[in-house]
């Protein structure tokens, strides 16, 4: 029973996501629609359209370190783990485009954090190792491949592949745009 609740949850969620992608204006209606469940489904799990929202959130962030996770930024080889955690990040992104563009908050704020010294600790693995230059200010490179990865989601969300958007990313953080 358990099982299929938990099924039913995300199967909303999802559903969710690609509705509000299309129209944030989206009614739980439409939501239940898409997910193949009654209205009444989904209000039984959401008390409110905030609270699917919040909710669609917090799964999107878990989904966001998880894919950190399972790249091993602590354990690969830097430049390895570099790229894993860059197109693993891009593929969440592009399919929780809306969720993660929610305002960071309560939970969500707590996974972003861990997410963060995730990013730094690979970071520094990359300086040490010699990846990126000794000198190199560390946070302004974790803001830089931030909003790299940003522009890389974006191009994903439009039909770009994902792998290559990576490359792309990992490839202009470490020799920039210069001849």
């Amino acid at each position: 029973m358990r099982a299929d609740s938990e099924r039913t949850a995300r199967g909303i969620l999802e559903a969710a996501e690609r509705v509000l992608r299309e129209d944030p204006a989206a009614s739980m209606g439409q939501i239940a629609e898409a997910a193949g469940v009654a209205r009444t489904t989904v209000h039984r799990r959401f008390a409110s359209r905030e609270a699917l929202v919040e909710a669609m959130a917090t799964w999107a962030a878990q989904q966001f370190r998880d894919a950190v996770e399972a790249a091993r930024p602590a354990g690969a080889p830097p430049l390895v783990a570099l790229h894993q955690v860059t197109a693993n990040v891009l593929r969440v992104k592009v399919d929780w485009g809306f969720a993660m563009s929610r305002a960071i908050t309560g939970e969500v704020s707590r996974i972003h954090g861990e997410v963060r010294r995730a990013c730094t600790g690979l970071m520094e693995r990359a300086r040490d190792a010699g990846v990126l230059r000794a000198d190199v200010d560390l946070e302004w490179v974790r803001r830089v491949y931030y909003a790299l990865i940003h522009e890389a989601a974006e191009e994903g969300k439009a039909g770009a592949d994902t792998d290559e958007m990576a490359a792309l990313v990992v490839d202009t953080l470490l020799k920039g745009v210069g001849a």
